[in-house]
């Protein structure tokens, strides 16, 4: 059959209000996902969902909405490297002098996204001004790029409130307290007066919360999407000693099969054909939305691909899942490994034979091995080149391509105390300093000599299985 028409991208500026209603009154709230600011970023089916959930949130409860992804092609006249991979691929570049508490590091550090000018004219030719804007935050050492949007929508709308929040503000809040924003959001929108606080910034009473809230992504502000996410789920219920899934959303809950596919159908009707699976613990309890979802995409008049960018568990390939899965078409598997030594891990949710039982579960499916990858976490306070290197060989045994993880101290993990005391950097003063780019607990840190040893080493290890 004929594929769907894609949408052409809008041109220039690329913003424009959505709205609830055709009400003049209500209120309208810009979100911004802000540039990254790292030593490398890489585009992997990238969405801010969190902001996306604010927004669709705000929209179902009366604001009209807009958003600004610098992250994201929106608009005709920029210029973005062209990507072949599934929708993924380099984020455009600007190169940036390297902090100083991080000048030893060999690497080059750099604006991604679009260019900063491109970007102030976009939000300077937006009419009406937004009654508040939403700054996000994907990970605590992006921070700057955060406070370099929150400086430049200051001087363009001097009296807009701001707010800030995703993960930085909620891993690191007294820190990210300190940059003047109007409200700093910890948590979810949904959660602990955050909802309240928003709507007095806008000088209204905050009306009852959308059912689903919290869930509902507004996608429907790409104009020309390559690749949409799937959340079927939040929160997560393992307690890895790494992880600050907990932190950033407590408990576990998970969508209805009919939510999930009804936002998965507005996206495929509108000619994408790539997905990307966003939850923490996507095959925990699967009978609830997964399967059905999964069962249905076979019934599709065209096929499309399905990725987990995030780690799958294991422990949870039953036959049954795995055949589901390969039938509704998932394409790049990513399997959470970790470590080879089962007896000593920093999690207890996976076993040897639970490992083995998984991987014989995807082939038995009619996986491929060069479909799938299995990362190792590389980093670690105290880890010792031996147990990188067992995993690796764990995974290469099975077929499968080890890929090394790198680890980040987060606040709040049980991790991170260790990590401050091993690291001889402030990363407890600093969140920059908790980037995994430079390899914060490692002794001597990132060095691109040692990078390419192991690069060399896993190659040597997948070449002897």
């Amino acid at each position: 059959m004929p594929q769907p028409p894609k949408a052409k991208r809008p041109k220039w500026p690329g913003i424009t209000w959505h709205s609830s209603d055709s009400s003049s009154h209500e209120p309208r709230v810009l979100g911004i996902n802000p540039w990254i600011t790292d030593f490398a970023a890489y585009n992997l089916w990238a969405r801010p969902a969190g902001l996306l959930a604010c927004l669709e949130t705000l929209r179902q409860s009366g604001a009209s909405i807009a958003l600004l992804d610098c992250l994201d092609q929106m608009w005709q006249e920029s210029p973005w490297p062209r990507r072949k991979n599934f929708g993924c691929g380099p984020y455009p570049r600007t190169p940036l002098p390297v902090p100083w508490y991080l000048s030893d590091v060999p690497r080059q550090f750099s604006r991604y996204g679009h260019a900063y000018e491109t970007v102030r004219s976009a939000l300077s030719h937006l009419s009406p001004p937004p009654d508040l804007v939403l700054i996000t935050t994907a990970m605590t050492y992006w921070y700057p790029g955060a406070v370099q949007m929150l400086r430049l929508v200051r001087e363009i709308w001097p009296r807009v409130p701001i707010a800030i929040g995703g993960v930085y503000p909620t891993l690191c809040p007294e820190h990210a307290a300190t940059w003047s924003a109007d409200l700093v959001l910890s948590g979810p929108l949904e959660t602990g007066g955050n909802w309240q606080r928003v709507w007095s910034a806008m000088g209204g009473t905050a009306p009852p919360l959308p059912p689903q809230a919290g869930f509902n992504l507004a996608l429907d502000l790409y104009a020309a999407p390559e690749y949409a996410p799937i959340l079927g789920s939040r929160g997560c219920p393992y307690g890895c000693e790494y992880c600050a899934s907990r932190h950033l959303y407590s408990g576990f809950v998970q969508r209805s099969f009919e939510s999930v596919w009804q936002e998965f159908r507005a996206q495929y009707q509108a000619g994408v054909r790539d997905f990307a699976f966003y939850d923490d613990a996507l095959l925990l309890r699967p009978t609830t939305w997964l399967l059905p979802f999964l069962h249905q995409i076979c019934e599709l008049p065209e096929p499309i691909r399905l990725h987990t960018p995030n780690a799958m568990h294991v422990q949870a390939l039953t036959p049954e899942v795995c055949r589901a899965l390969f039938r509704a078409g998932l394409t790049t598997i990513r399997l959470g490994l970790e470590s080879g030594d089962f007896d000593h891990r920093f999690d207890a949710k996976l076993s040897a034979p639970q490992w083995q039982e998984g991987v014989d579960n995807l082939f038995a499916a009619g996986f491929r091995a060069q479909d799938i990858g299995a990362y190792i976490l590389f980093g670690l306070p105290d880890q010792n080149e031996a147990e990188v290197l067992a995993a690796a060989r764990l995974a290469a045994a099975s077929g499968i391509r080890p890929q090394l993880a790198h680890f980040s101290p987060l606040p709040g993990t049980p991790l991170f105390e260790r990590a401050v005391e091993v690291s001889d950097r402030p990363i407890a003063e600093d969140p920059l300093c908790q980037n995994n780019s430079i390899w914060p607990c490692v002794p001597g840190g990132f060095s691109w000599r040692t990078k390419r040893r192991w690069q060399e080493m896993l190659a040597q290890t997948m070449a002897a299985y």
